[in-house]
């Protein structure tokens, strides 16, 4: 299953960047969130090769994701590789500066199943696929105008 949204978010390129690879506040969103988040190494700087440890529920149970950075290559692109026991995915995040002050914003996501409990995850996504991408885009917009915030108030 694949989704993907973007959006032009009126900031420049390097700051749009640099909010998006502040890694420590999405730990804290994601540990609010009730998402046990472990980064595995110590060192202050995130690189290729930074990887976290997630533990949250799902449908009811307790499941174990590890997310690898596969690519950091600033200001352009993001990537990272998810693998949990029966579930992989592949997050692209791309930059793109539409002028000095302008950016565009572009997030694909892909899943795949390795199991049979993960297939009927997925197949039930898919059924409910127009809904999951609409409320995937409008949660993608609420993020580029809170960056937009952000960057206009100084956070």
């Amino acid at each position: 299953m694949q989704f993907s949204a973007r959006e032009d978010i009126e900031v420049p390129i390097n700051s749009v960047f640099d909010m998006v690879s502040d890694f420590e506040r999405f730990e804290r969103m994601a540990m609010r969130r009730g998402i046990d988040v472990r980064r595995l190494d110590t060192d202050a700087m995130v690189v290729a090769g930074t990887e976290w440890k997630t533990e949250f529920k799902l449908r009811g149970k307790p499941r174990q994701m590890s997310v690898v950075m596969t690519d950091y290559d600033k200001p352009s692109q993001m990537r990272f590789e998810a693998a949990s026991k029966g579930m992989t995915g592949l997050t692209t995040v791309d930059f793109l500066a539409l002028s000095p002050r302008r950016t565009r914003l572009s997030i694909e996501m892909s899943l795949a199943a390795k199991s049979l409990p993960a297939r009927l995850l997925l197949q039930s996504m898919k059924l409910g696929q127009s809904k999951f991408r609409k409320q995937f885009q409008v949660r993608f917009s609420e993020f580029a105008r809170e960056l937009e915030q952000r960057h206009l108030h100084g956070a």
